[in-house]
Protein backbone atom coordinates (compact mmCIF):
# COMPACT_ATOMS: atom_id res chain seq x y z
CA UNK A 1 0.00 0.00 0.00
CA UNK A 2 1.69 3.20 -1.18
CA UNK A 3 1.58 6.01 1.33
CA UNK A 4 2.11 9.71 0.72
CA UNK A 5 2.12 12.45 3.35
CA UNK A 6 -0.43 15.17 3.99
CA UNK A 7 1.49 18.24 5.12
CA UNK A 8 0.66 20.79 7.79
CA UNK A 9 -1.30 23.64 6.23
CA UNK A 10 -2.64 21.55 3.34
CA UNK A 11 -5.94 22.82 1.93
CA UNK A 12 -8.85 20.58 0.94
CA UNK A 13 -11.48 21.83 -1.50
CA UNK A 14 -14.50 19.77 -2.52
CA UNK A 15 -17.65 20.17 -4.56
CA UNK A 16 -17.23 23.75 -5.76
CA UNK A 17 -19.43 23.04 -8.79
CA UNK A 18 -17.89 25.94 -10.69
CA UNK A 19 -19.06 27.90 -12.64
CA UNK A 20 -22.77 27.42 -11.93
CA UNK A 21 -22.76 27.66 -8.16
CA UNK A 22 -20.60 30.66 -7.35
CA UNK A 23 -17.11 31.95 -8.04
CA UNK A 24 -15.53 30.82 -4.76
CA UNK A 25 -13.36 28.21 -6.51
CA UNK A 26 -12.03 30.76 -9.00
CA UNK A 27 -11.45 33.22 -6.16
CA UNK A 28 -9.46 30.63 -4.20
CA UNK A 29 -7.26 29.86 -7.21
CA UNK A 30 -6.64 33.58 -7.75
CA UNK A 31 -5.65 34.07 -4.10
CA UNK A 32 -3.20 31.18 -4.34
CA UNK A 33 -1.75 32.56 -7.57
CA UNK A 34 -1.39 36.09 -6.16
CA UNK A 35 0.15 34.92 -2.89
CA UNK A 36 -2.76 36.09 -0.73
CA UNK A 37 -3.29 32.48 0.34
CA UNK A 38 -0.53 29.94 0.93
CA UNK A 39 -0.50 26.17 1.21
CA UNK A 40 2.17 23.51 0.68
CA UNK A 41 -0.46 21.19 -0.85
CA UNK A 42 -3.82 21.61 -2.51
CA UNK A 43 -6.23 18.67 -2.43
CA UNK A 44 -9.09 19.02 -4.91
CA UNK A 45 -11.55 16.36 -3.86
CA UNK A 46 -13.79 16.21 -6.90
CA UNK A 47 -16.71 18.06 -8.48
CA UNK A 48 -14.85 21.34 -8.29
CA UNK A 49 -16.08 21.88 -11.83
CA UNK A 50 -19.78 21.40 -12.45
CA UNK A 51 -18.87 19.63 -15.68
CA UNK A 52 -15.40 19.06 -17.08
CA UNK A 53 -13.95 16.04 -18.83
CA UNK A 54 -11.13 15.09 -21.14
CA UNK A 55 -11.06 14.44 -24.89
CA UNK A 56 -13.22 17.49 -25.51
CA UNK A 57 -12.28 21.11 -26.24
CA UNK A 58 -15.75 22.64 -26.12
CA UNK A 59 -16.45 21.76 -22.48
CA UNK A 60 -13.30 23.67 -21.48
CA UNK A 61 -14.73 26.95 -22.80
CA UNK A 62 -17.12 27.16 -19.85
CA UNK A 63 -14.26 27.22 -17.30
CA UNK A 64 -11.26 28.56 -19.20
CA UNK A 65 -10.01 30.97 -16.54
CA UNK A 66 -10.05 28.38 -13.75
CA UNK A 67 -8.41 25.75 -15.96
CA UNK A 68 -5.58 28.11 -16.95
CA UNK A 69 -5.02 29.12 -13.31
CA UNK A 70 -4.85 25.49 -12.20
CA UNK A 71 -2.36 24.69 -14.93
CA UNK A 72 -0.26 27.67 -13.85
CA UNK A 73 -0.44 26.80 -10.15
CA UNK A 74 0.60 23.23 -10.84
CA UNK A 75 4.10 24.44 -11.70
CA UNK A 76 4.64 26.01 -8.28
CA UNK A 77 2.35 24.03 -5.97
CA UNK A 78 1.80 20.35 -5.19
CA UNK A 79 -1.76 19.60 -6.29
CA UNK A 80 -3.72 16.38 -5.91
CA UNK A 81 -6.93 16.10 -7.95
CA UNK A 82 -9.44 13.37 -7.06
CA UNK A 83 -11.80 13.02 -9.98
CA UNK A 84 -15.49 13.18 -9.10
CA UNK A 85 -18.68 12.37 -10.93
CA UNK A 86 -18.74 15.82 -12.56
CA UNK A 87 -15.03 16.09 -13.47
CA UNK A 88 -13.17 13.13 -14.94
CA UNK A 89 -10.61 11.98 -17.51
CA UNK A 90 -8.50 14.99 -16.57
CA UNK A 91 -4.95 13.62 -16.63
CA UNK A 92 -4.36 14.86 -20.18
CA UNK A 93 -5.60 18.33 -19.26
CA UNK A 94 -3.69 18.74 -16.00
CA UNK A 95 -0.41 17.08 -16.87
CA UNK A 96 1.53 18.48 -13.91
CA UNK A 97 -1.10 17.58 -11.31
CA UNK A 98 -1.46 14.27 -9.47
CA UNK A 99 -4.81 13.17 -10.92
CA UNK A 100 -6.56 10.13 -9.45
CA UNK A 101 -9.34 8.42 -11.41
CA UNK A 102 -12.33 6.82 -9.73
CA UNK A 103 -10.72 3.41 -10.20
CA UNK A 104 -7.54 4.52 -8.40
CA UNK A 105 -9.40 5.82 -5.36
CA UNK A 106 -9.12 5.64 -2.41
CA UNK A 107 -5.56 6.91 -2.30
CA UNK A 108 -3.63 6.40 0.93
CA UNK A 109 -1.76 9.16 2.72
CA UNK A 110 -0.07 9.52 6.09
CA UNK A 111 -1.51 12.23 8.34
CA UNK A 112 0.05 12.89 11.71
CA UNK A 113 1.23 9.29 11.94
CA UNK A 114 -2.16 7.86 10.95
CA UNK A 115 -3.34 6.08 7.81
CA UNK A 116 -5.72 8.33 5.87
CA UNK A 117 -7.79 7.12 2.92
CA UNK A 118 -8.84 9.85 0.49
CA UNK A 119 -11.57 9.61 -2.13
CA UNK A 120 -14.14 11.80 -3.84
CA UNK A 121 -16.84 9.75 -2.16
CA UNK A 122 -19.04 8.23 -4.87
CA UNK A 123 -17.25 4.90 -5.21
CA UNK A 124 -18.96 2.80 -2.54
CA UNK A 125 -22.63 2.06 -1.76
CA UNK A 126 -23.91 3.75 -4.95
CA UNK A 127 -24.92 0.48 -6.66
CA UNK A 128 -23.86 -1.51 -9.71
CA UNK A 129 -25.98 0.55 -12.09
CA UNK A 130 -24.18 3.72 -11.08
CA UNK A 131 -20.83 1.94 -11.41
CA UNK A 132 -21.71 0.81 -14.94
CA UNK A 133 -22.80 4.32 -15.87
CA UNK A 134 -19.53 5.78 -14.53
CA UNK A 135 -17.40 3.28 -16.41
CA UNK A 136 -19.24 3.93 -19.67
CA UNK A 137 -19.10 7.70 -19.32
CA UNK A 138 -15.37 7.68 -18.58
CA UNK A 139 -14.49 5.50 -21.54
CA UNK A 140 -12.36 7.52 -24.01
CA UNK A 141 -14.15 5.82 -26.92
CA UNK A 142 -17.53 6.98 -25.59
CA UNK A 143 -16.33 10.56 -25.22
CA UNK A 144 -14.81 10.60 -28.70
CA UNK A 145 -17.96 9.12 -30.27
CA UNK A 146 -20.02 11.97 -28.78
CA UNK A 147 -17.87 14.65 -30.39
CA UNK A 148 -20.03 15.13 -33.53
CA UNK A 149 -22.97 16.04 -31.26
CA UNK A 150 -20.91 17.63 -28.50
CA UNK A 151 -22.29 21.18 -28.61
CA UNK A 152 -26.05 20.46 -28.26
CA UNK A 153 -25.42 17.69 -25.71
CA UNK A 154 -23.08 19.77 -23.57
CA UNK A 155 -25.25 22.89 -23.81
CA UNK A 156 -28.26 20.87 -22.66
CA UNK A 157 -26.38 19.31 -19.75
CA UNK A 158 -24.96 22.65 -18.67
CA UNK A 159 -28.43 24.19 -18.62
CA UNK A 160 -29.71 21.33 -16.46
CA UNK A 161 -26.78 21.58 -14.06
CA UNK A 162 -27.17 25.34 -13.69
CA UNK A 163 -30.74 24.79 -12.43
CA UNK A 164 -29.98 21.89 -10.10
CA UNK A 165 -30.38 22.31 -6.34
CA UNK A 166 -27.16 20.80 -5.01
CA UNK A 167 -27.41 21.98 -1.39
CA UNK A 168 -29.71 19.67 0.51
CA UNK A 169 -29.76 17.86 3.84
CA UNK A 170 -29.05 14.13 3.75
CA UNK A 171 -31.48 12.06 5.78
CA UNK A 172 -29.89 8.92 7.16
CA UNK A 173 -26.36 10.07 6.41
CA UNK A 174 -24.93 8.24 9.42
CA UNK A 175 -26.30 4.97 8.02
CA UNK A 176 -24.61 5.70 4.69
CA UNK A 177 -21.34 6.36 6.52
CA UNK A 178 -21.60 3.04 8.36
CA UNK A 179 -21.84 1.24 5.02
CA UNK A 180 -18.98 3.22 3.49
CA UNK A 181 -16.67 2.49 6.42
CA UNK A 182 -16.99 -1.25 5.78
CA UNK A 183 -14.65 -0.63 2.85
CA UNK A 184 -12.12 1.21 5.01
CA UNK A 185 -11.35 -1.22 7.81
CA UNK A 186 -7.60 -0.52 7.60
CA UNK A 187 -7.94 3.27 7.69
CA UNK A 188 -7.52 5.47 10.74
CA UNK A 189 -9.08 8.43 8.93
CA UNK A 190 -11.37 8.60 5.89
CA UNK A 191 -11.68 11.89 4.01
CA UNK A 192 -14.32 12.22 1.30
CA UNK A 193 -16.36 14.85 -0.49
CA UNK A 194 -19.39 14.23 -2.71
CA UNK A 195 -22.11 14.43 -0.05
CA UNK A 196 -21.87 18.19 0.76
CA UNK A 197 -22.30 17.53 4.49
CA UNK A 198 -19.34 19.09 6.40
CA UNK A 199 -19.62 16.49 9.15
CA UNK A 200 -17.23 14.43 11.24
CA UNK A 201 -18.60 11.03 12.21
CA UNK A 202 -16.00 9.01 14.08
CA UNK A 203 -13.05 8.51 11.75
CA UNK A 204 -15.12 9.63 8.74
CA UNK A 205 -14.71 13.23 7.59
CA UNK A 206 -17.29 14.42 5.10
CA UNK A 207 -15.81 17.54 3.55
CA UNK A 208 -17.83 20.71 3.20
CA UNK A 209 -18.97 21.76 -0.23
CA UNK A 210 -17.38 25.05 -1.22
CA UNK A 211 -20.56 25.80 -3.16
CA UNK A 212 -22.94 24.99 -0.30
CA UNK A 213 -21.24 25.51 3.07
CA UNK A 214 -18.69 28.03 1.69
CA UNK A 215 -15.96 26.22 3.62
CA UNK A 216 -12.63 24.54 2.96
CA UNK A 217 -10.59 22.07 4.99
CA UNK A 218 -7.19 22.99 6.40
CA UNK A 219 -4.69 20.77 8.20
CA UNK A 220 -3.99 22.43 11.54
CA UNK A 221 -1.86 20.75 14.20
CA UNK A 222 -2.22 17.47 12.33
CA UNK A 223 -6.03 17.61 12.19
CA UNK A 224 -8.44 18.52 9.42
CA UNK A 225 -10.40 21.64 10.41
CA UNK A 226 -13.20 23.27 8.43
CA UNK A 227 -12.93 27.03 7.86
CA UNK A 228 -15.19 29.52 6.09
CA UNK A 229 -13.77 30.81 2.82
CA UNK A 230 -14.66 34.31 1.74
Amino acid sequence: MESREIKEGAIFVADSHYPHHGDAFLSLLKKLDQGELYTPQLFLMGDNFDLLFGYNDYIRTFSTEAIVLLQKLSHKLEIHYFEGNHDFCLSGLFTNIHVYSREEQPVWFALNGKKAALSHGDKYTMGWGYDLYCNLLRNPLTLRMLKPLQKPIIDYQMRLLSQKNICQSFEGFEKRVDNILKHYMDADIVIEGHFHQAKKIGKYLSLPSLACQKKIGVIQDGNLVFYPFT
